[in-house]
């Protein structure tokens, strides 16, 4: 009778340690835990039937067998002690199986639990709906088209006269020749955020003859590894040296090897005077170090020639990048602008850049041989294309405008993201190219809003952003893209996130709270908007 009750007892602290509102689990809903509660209490309710019918067939055996009741009576403490140390050590495994499995799951949710709630979290993030959209980006971002004309005027004719001083400094017969100089970015595109306004123009250049550029480009799935893929060499060379014929121009053969074409004299011979025309050390090969170095000194030989001409100073904002420079007028106030040398790909509107783009791929330039290719000239012409597509006053450089604004105030507040504005601008030609134009009317400013934030969480939950241009074969012909860079693979701008954990996770945490954050910094930065304006935004757009 005592070791009936003994088993009892254990069966019932066994259905008590089990039973499911006892250790129930963290972090888990009200309806998750209503089904894990029903499964559970099913999965204890057969335990304790099986049990049960365990201890009647006993009892029915104890009766049954009542001639060998004093032989069993002698066994009984010996079966009993084992029967209760098997349930014992029965209770203690169930306790920590529930242990180990609260603990993987716990740990497990831990990893995954940011890319679970962005998923949910892009759908519904806090926005301010079309009305203070609307009038945040008129107020915040109006200019004036005398002020903006006037600024991108006057930064592009100080830069033709300061080239022109370059030009005049260099000798023509060694040194390297300038081109005329090209807008790009934001500026020229009608969607600049910064304050003041920020213009960006490319220099291609070209070595002195008899010698010529001839670049190498590094394709997704070509290169010897990714990290080079997107990036080129250019090699330095003579005008009647035809390397086009012979794989020594096109890779690096290693100390041992020799080409059957060109001998070893004639392959040391032209890297004798290569490192006067900036290329790396013997090597024939342009160094965007060297060239760097190059055009710093020749920008400030340039501005002593002509400075006296002009009631202000220049100086450069970082010795990093070859043509950062600011002007500071003597009222105190100051007009950054970018001077960037280049170099161009064959015939075509794409260039090579030393230092520019280097955050386009999130990846650590290779080398100082290897420069990063640029498409801003065709960004700018496929954008400027689908201006008669579009709808009038259409809301595409309105959204991204504000996107780039939340994005910079909320690097301002949490630090820097590996996330630029290139990839924001990436993320809206995309979705010009896949949604219908008509969807980007002014009254649709929310929605596409929206639109951008999705694509570019589902992008960084995947670690993938296609670069817009290359591999993309939907381009439109109007924007006159070479073939070469249809027909190549498509090479991912978010390839860094890979390998570089800390990185992702720490452009991941940015995004998202510049979600959480947007409809406070857009409130802040937004001035009281009359009822008066509300009724004219109403009936005149919406």
């Amino acid at each position: 009778m005592q070791v009936s009750f003994f088993k009892t007892c254990l069966v019932v602290v066994t259905a008590i340690v089990n039973h499911p509102l006892f250790f129930q689990k963290e972090n888990t809903t009200l309806a998750e835990q209503d089904k894990e509660m029903a499964k559970q209490m099913e999965e204890h309710e057969e335990t304790l039937k099986l049990i049960m019918l365990h201890l009647e067939k006993d009892e029915e055996a104890k009766k049954s067998a009542k001639v060998e009741e004093e032989e069993e009576e002698e066994e009984k403490p010996s079966w009993d002690f084992w029967s209760a140390v098997s349930m014992a050590v029965f209770l203690l495994i169930e306790i920590w199986r529930q242990d180990l499995h609260n603990g993987n799951t716990q740990e497990s949710s831990n990893e995954d639990d940011e890319l679970v709630a962005a998923g949910n979290f892009s759908h519904k993030f806090p926005l301010p709906d079309k009305i203070v959209l609307s009038s945040f980006h008129e107020r915040y971002f109006h200019m004036s088209s005398n002020e903006f004309s006037r600024t991108r005027e006057f930064v592009e004719g100080f830069a033709d006269d300061l080239l022109e001083a370059l030009r005049s400094e260099c000798n023509r017969e060694t040194d390297m020749e300038l081109e005329e100089c090209i807008g790009v970015g934001s500026m020229y595109e009608n969607w600049r955020v910064h304050k003041p306004l920020m213009c960006d123009l490319i220099v291609p250049f070209a070595p002195p003859e008899p010698y010529c550029f001839r670049p190498i480009v590094w394709f997704q799935g070509k290169a010897s590894s990714t990290d080079k893929a997107g990036y080129g060499k250019i090699r330095v060379t003579k005008g009647n040296e035809d390397s086009s014929n012979c794989a020594c121009g096109k890779t690096d053969l290693g100390e041992d090897m020799l080409c059957l074409i060109h001998s070893k004299n004639d392959q040391v011979k032209p890297n004798d005077g290569m490192e006067a025309l900036l290329c790396c050390k013997n090597t024939q090969y342009l160094d965007a170090n060297q060239v760097m170095k190059w055009f710093q000194i020749a920008v400030t030989k340039a501005w002593n020639t002509i400075s006296r001409k002009y009631d202000f100073e220049l100086t450069f904002r970082s010795l990093d990048s070859p043509g950062a420079l600011k002007i500071k007028f003597k009222s105190g106030k100051f007009l950054a602008f970018n001077i960037i040398p280049v170099v161009q790909f064959e015939d075509s509107d794409a260039y090579f850049m030393s230092h520019a783009y280097s955050e386009v791929l999130l990846d650590e330039n290779p080398s100082s041989i290897y420069w990063s290719l640029s498409f801003a000239v065709y960004e700018r012409r496929f954008l400027k294309s689908l201006t008669k597509k579009l709808p009038e006053n259409s809301c595409h450089l309105s959204c991204l405008q504000i996107l780039s604004f939340l994005h910079v105030k909320q690097c301002s507040l949490s630090g820097s993201s590996a996330l630029s504005s290139y990839h924001l601008k990436t993320v809206l030609m995309h979705l010009l190219l896949s949604q219908p134009l008509t969807e980007w009317r002014a009254e649709n400013i929310e929605a596409r809003l929206r639109d951008m934030v999705r694509y570019l969480e589902k992008c960084l939950q995947e670690k993938r952003l296609y670069h817009f241009l290359i591999g993309n074969k939907q381009i439109p012909e109007e924007v006159g893209l070479p073939e070469i860079f249809r027909i190549t693979e498509p090479l991912n701008l978010f390839r860094g996130f890979v390998l570089h954990r800390s990185m992702y996770k720490k452009t991941l945490d940015t995004f998202y709270e510049m979600l959480k954050n947007a409809a406070v910094l857009i409130k802040e930065y937004t001035f009281h908007i009359p009822s008066d304006h509300i009724k004219t935004l109403q009936n005149t757009s919406f």
